[in-house]
Order: structure tokens, then sequence, then C-alpha cells
């Protein structure tokens, strides 16, 4: 499948409509599974990638980078590491928490081992550490893509405030910038990022690339009033299932989904494609029967009507 890729912000990079997670992998998806996710993504197009150092800790038994460990393995058994756009972050891996500079060091030498490459192509800080000022933060970050270790950088789950003062030193100083922002942003929660944060992204040319897209698996219509879903997510989901406006986004998404031949999962998808400075929502599939709806956002573009009837809806 030749499938048109869209431009990462500034940077050289750029990705597939879709980025795959890897928050699944050595959670609920077994190292097999996920083998077979990651080659179907990549044979019918995919080729962006994101995961984290601390994927999954929070799991009986891991310590954090399981996701990173079989992904490195699965690459190594492919032979075209350059095609990929293979992305990580730091900050949250119980053995290297934070942003200090010495730590950040450290933590990119792991995540460099674990997925058995000598470059990641776009390294983000996971969640922001207010105890380093953030000179020192991207001062650490440049020195990575100065050794060639680091491509491109970016963040998530930061503030405004601080993204701005980031962008702002960068410029300054003339040394790397973040190029790409990943908020939590969907259907079910737009206040995380609408507003002055997509406001900055716009204006500094930030590519956007949204996490938890279906709202946990909400948003695929698995998690309806009085239906729990056995899944690994059903808890998360909780906050969203059998209120008004849960009931009212699933009663939209299914309309415009009738109407377009379409899976729930790939409306909600369609729709964060369709917000300003979106460059590709991640999504990540614990079963090789997911994908599909997953990547039929590439082809699936919705009009202005669909796209002003469900952002009424989430209101």
């Amino acid at each position: 499948m030749s499938l048109p890729r869209k431009k990462l912000g500034t940077s050289s990079l750029e990705v597939f409509p879709l980025v795959l997670g890897g928050n699944v992998f050595g959670w609920s998806a077994d190292e097999t599974t996920s083998f077979q996710v990651l080659d179907a993504y990549v044979a019918a197009g995919g080729n962006a990638i994101d995961t984290a150092d601390s994927y999954s800790f929070w799991v009986p038994g891991n310590q954090g980078g399981e996701s990173e460990s079989i992904i490195g393995r699965w690459l190594a058994t492919r032979g075209d590491r350059d095609s990929l756009v293979i992305a990580t972050k730091v900050s949250n891996h119980p053995e290297y928490r934070g942003l200090s500079p010495k730590n950040i060091k450290a933590a990119a030498e792991a995540s460099l081992r674990r997925l058995g490459t000598d470059h990641l192509d776009l390294y983000y800080t996971h969640f922001d550490d207010p105890s380093v000022p953030v000179e020192e933060i991207i001062a650490a970050l440049d020195a990575l893509v100065r050794e060639g270790k680091v491509r491109e950088i970016a963040a998530s789950n930061i503030s405004p405030e601080r993204l701005q003062a980031s962008l702002a030193f960068s410029e300054r100083e003339g040394v790397a910038r973040y190029v790409a922002l990943q908020p939590h942003y969907n259907l079910m929660e737009r206040g995380t990022f609408e507003g002055s944060a997509q406001d900055l992204a716009l204006r500094h040319q930030l590519g956007v690339l949204p996490y938890f897209a279906l709202a946990s698996g909400f948003l695929t219509g698995k998690h309806r009033r009085g239906i729990a879903a056995g899944t690994a997510r059903a808890g998360y989901v909780g906050k969203y299932a059998g209120t008004p406006r849960g009931e009212r986004v699933l009663a939209e998404l299914t309309r415009v989904a009738q109407a377009r031949g379409a899976s729930l999962a790939t409306v909600a998808l369609a729709w964060l494609a369709a917000q300003p400075s979106i460059v590709a929502p991640i999504a990540s599939a614990r079963t090789l029967q997911q994908l599909p709806d997953l990547l039929a956002v590439a082809e699936l573009h919705l009009t202005s009507e669909e796209v002003a009837a469900l952002s009424a809806a989430s209101q």
C-alpha cells in the first residue's frame, strides 16, 4: 500500500497518518502478538512506532523497558531500520526518574541498548520535571542530538508555560528545539490540549501526535452503559461510560460510522486527524484484529459538517 506520509512539524521526519503505539507490548500483547502487529502495520505502509522506556513497569514482574526490548528484537529481524521512525521517551522509568541532565543521558543510552539501535528518531520528555530548569533539559537533549544519538526532540505532558520557555531558549541559543508535542487529546479529553497548548503548537509549527486517541478504548464503542468489556483498560473508561456526554459522543460516532461504512474507532481517529496541527494520532493494537480499524484512518477524511457534529456532541 502506498499512502502519503505527513511531515512532522519543522523536522525532516515524515510519518504515516497513524502512529502505532507500543504501550501494549509486554503488557496486554505478548511478544509473538507484538511482532505480528508490528509486521502487519509496516506491511500496510506504516513507518512510525511510539514507545517509552517506562512501558510496562506497572505489570507485575516487569521492570520497565519491556516494550522497547520487544521492538528491539523485532527490529533485529527486519534489517531496514532506516525506513522507520522510532520514538521513545524519558523521565518515567523506575530507574531513570525525572529530567536531570545526568538522567536524560543515562536513560537514552539504556533505550538505545534495548532497542538495538544507534539512534532514536524522536526523543520525548515523557513527563515534565519542574524541578529542573528548562535550559538544563534542552541542553542535555541538544547534547544527544550533537552526538548523533537523537535526530529530533519532542515533549509530552508539559505545561504551555514550560513549553514556551523551552522553545524560547532553543531559539535564543540556537540549539535543538522541540519539533513535536504529544498531548492527551481525543473526543472525550479536549481541554488538555485545545486552547493555549494548541495555539503554541500552531504558532511554532509543532507536529502534534495525540496519545490515548481512542480514550483507552471507550471511543471504539466497546464500553457502553451496562457493558463491561474485559480488557486491560476497562477500568480507565469508567468516567466516560454511561455519562450523558459519553452517550452523545458514541451516538454521533455511530451515526457517522454507519453513513461512511466505517468503524467507530476509525471515525474517532479521523476527527483527531482533522484538527489543526495534528499530524497523526497514536493508537495501539493488542491484537491483530484491532489493527485494520486503526489503519483505515489514513483513507477516511471527514467532511467539515461531520467534524462539526462530532465536536458539538463532545462539548
